[in-house]
């Protein structure tokens, strides 16, 4: 048809496979920033106390180099992927997982697994790097694992 109107672009496209959350875990600027902060306050809270100052400054350059190590090491952690399907187990980087938990704190997501070799590994996303959509996605998916908590929603 020639005078058909377009289909608008507005809509997210179908995805092959609904029923598998897939997501992308990668560091938040949010955090590095927050431990750069921590690191500048650290000096200045022992640059502003009763310590002698041929204490003070060394042990304040020694927090900001700390809270700077920290930050550029957190910042350059891998980034993972994750598959978590309604029915079946979480995958994290094409890797079976079991005891996976979901547990959040207002707008922050941890996620807490054990791995293959029983090491117990955690993730936690920040508002910078899980947008509302993907949020309220991995919110069903966690809901919907056969091995997820039941909490009831009224008190007895």
């Amino acid at each position: 048809m020639p005078h058909s109107i377009p289909s608008s672009s507005a809509f997210a496209p179908c995805r092959p496979d609904a029923s598998v959350v897939r997501l992308e875990w990668r560091p938040s600027r949010w955090f590095a920033v927050a431990l750069l902060l921590l690191g500048l306050l650290a000096a200045f809270s022992v640059l502003h106390c009763e310590m002698p100052r041929g204490f003070a400054v060394p042990l304040a350059l020694a927090a900001v180099f700390r809270g700077t190590w920290l930050a550029r090491s957190y910042i350059r952690l891998p980034v993972h992927h994750l598959a978590w399907p309604m029915e079946g187990e979480l995958l994290v980087d094409d890797e079976r997982v079991s005891d996976a938990s979901l547990h959040w704190r207002g707008p922050l997501a941890f996620l807490a697994w054990s791995d293959a070799h029983g090491a117990r590994r955690r993730l936690a996303w920040w508002p910078d790097t899980l947008p509302r959509a993907a949020r309220r996605e991995l919110r069903l998916a966690a809901g919907a694992a056969p091995n997820a908590p039941s909490i009831a929603s009224m008190a007895p």
